[in-house]
């Protein structure tokens, strides 16, 4: 297997390509982004001897002096410099400098036909991120299934053989980055009977992990009764070890959706339901909510927004009107309490693609938003994946083969805290 996952065709967003284009969309105006600029990873040979020059530098800087510098730049960069020489891929490689570079969105994790797979965002060049195979997991275990990415912890249903023949299958949360993992232990509330987690949450295990408090991770289990309406939600904290349980607060008839999207923002779980709502509970299961969904009724008076992610702190919606003029709206929440929305953009999604009609029973997906930039992610459910920075509207083309350019992936941004 190929590390990285990368697959051929795909292409770095924040690298144009000369296929880029610009397209006319509506947002509201906010400030621009630029990429960092990088080091060239082709030396010619004139460039080879402003990298011993470089090299030489370096190297009568103090070390903490350099490490003190290198720790400022961002991952994306520091992966880049890497590729200039040995002596700086040593460098680079450093775990305190790793620790303290700041983190930003490096690709996205997603399930192939076998296997886990990556798509690596860095240009070209760049060494690869991380094993998507995760090897440090498959030494326990013989078969690894992503359940879901919160920005740098990976929830997995790993199995692996009994002594007497049978299986076992295991929630395990783990950081690709540091290739650091924990069992979750069965739900065990005073009581009650201990459940193993494997067996009875097979569809409603939701993680949470913010990068601010590296050392705490959760997981919400909603306990449903026959009619599969919430009553209670377990909650586990990897500070404690424990789990706890509080009874729902988000009102009646409340019944999440089945599918295991959520997210994860300022220490609050938000998952949607399929009342064409968001319900959402803070970590210690202190503060519920349920905010109405917006909609656009042009489309259908009850349809809910495709999907939902975060970005600079704020939760976002969206939705594609696939069965229409294919428009992109995008929303996001600017007032929990009153449950208040803002569309913040609107785009054609067929001139995203450079296409002028959708075929026959053709459906495009927003799979991401960039958890820093106004900069979203679709697929075309085929064959091609694009980025769309909706600050000056201008497109790549990320991807053009392969599983990741028909469904796109979850979001990653690596994590090196201990």
């Amino acid at each position: 297997m190929q590390l990285g996952g990368g697959e051929e065709g795909c292409k770095d967003p924040g690298n144009p390509p000369a296929t880029g284009h610009q397209v006319r969309g509506r947002a509201a105006p906010s400030p621009s982004h630029s990429s960092p600029p990088f080091p060239s990873t082709e030396p010619s040979s004139s460039e080879e001897h402003e990298d011993e020059q470089q090299q030489q530098a370096a190297a009568s800087l103090p070390e903490d002096a350099l490490v003190e510098i290198l720790s400022r730049v961002p991952y994306r960069s520091l992966r880049r410099f890497s590729c200039v020489s040995k002596p700086w891929l040593a460098l680079c490689s450093d775990p305190k400098i790793r620790r303290r570079c700041p983190q930003t969105l490096s690709g996205f994790f997603y399930s192939g036909l076998r296997d886990i797979k990556f798509h690596n965002l860095l240009a070209g060049g760049a060494p690869p991120m991380l094993d998507p195979s995760m090897p440090f997991l498959r030494e326990s275990y013989m078969l690894v299934i992503l359940v879901q990415c919160c920005n740098s912890l990976l929830l997995c249903q790993c199995m692996k053989w009994t002594s007497g023949g049978g299986c076992t299958i295991d929630y395990v949360v783990c950081n690709p980055a540091t290739e650091k993992w924990d069992v979750i232990p069965p739900i065990a509330l005073p009581g009650r009977e201990e459940r193993p987690l494997g067996y009875v949450a097979m569809t409603t295990v939701y993680l949470g992990f913010d990068a601010a408090i590296p050392s705490r991770f959760v997981l919400f289990v909603p306990q449903s009764s026959h009619c599969d309406e919430t009553t209670e939600v377990a909650i586990f904290s990897s500070q404690t070890g424990r789990w706890t349980s509080v009874q729902n607060e988000w009102g009646d008839q409340i019944i999440l959706h089945p599918s295991r999207e959520c997210v994860f923002v300022n220490g609050t779980m938000h998952i949607t339901t399929l009342y064409s709502s968001v319900a959402t509970v803070n970590a210690e299961g202190k503060v519920w909510r349920n905010i109405k969904l917006p909609y656009v009724k042009s489309i259908h008076p009850l349809a809910a927004p495709d999907s939902t992610g975060h970005s600079q702190g704020r939760f976002y919606a969206w939705q594609i009107d696939n069965d229409g003029d294919c428009q992109l709206y995008v929303w996001v929440l600017e007032d929990y309490d009153r449950g208040k929305w803002t569309l913040k953009h609107t785009v054609d999604v067929l001139e995203l693609f450079g296409r002028h009609h959708r075929e026959d029973a053709e459906s495009y997906n927003m799979f991401a938003i960039h958890p820093e930039r106004n900069l979203i992610f679709l697929a075309d459910g085929k064959e091609m994946a694009v980025s769309y920075d909706m600050d000056d509207r201008k497109v790549n083309v990320i991807c053009t083969s392969g599983e990741f350019a028909q469904f796109g992936g979850l979001p990653y941004t690596p994590c090196f805290a201990e």
